[in-house]
């Protein structure tokens, strides 16, 4: 997973985002701008869970999100 090409394409990402986790705002979303490590912090105190748990969410998005496949066929 090449988050620099996420990060480089977020706007496209957000409702991706938004779908899975609910609770994160625009302004969240904003601060965030794409940054793996911004996503998972913000996804464990808005939901109160563990670093490791929000990780997890992460990567379990990620694949199921199919991340990989859009950015293989946007490069």
């Amino acid at each position: 997973m090449n988050w620099n090409q996420i990060e480089g394409n977020w706007k496209k990402f957000t409702g991706k985002v938004r779908e899975k986790w609910g609770d994160i705002t625009d302004d969240d979303l904003d601060r965030i701008a794409g940054k793996r490590d911004m996503l998972v912090g913000h996804i464990q105190e808005k939901y109160g869970i563990a670093q490791e748990e929000a990780e997890n969410q992460v990567k379990d998005w990620e694949k199921s999100s199919k991340i990989e496949d859009w950015m293989k066929s946007n490069p």
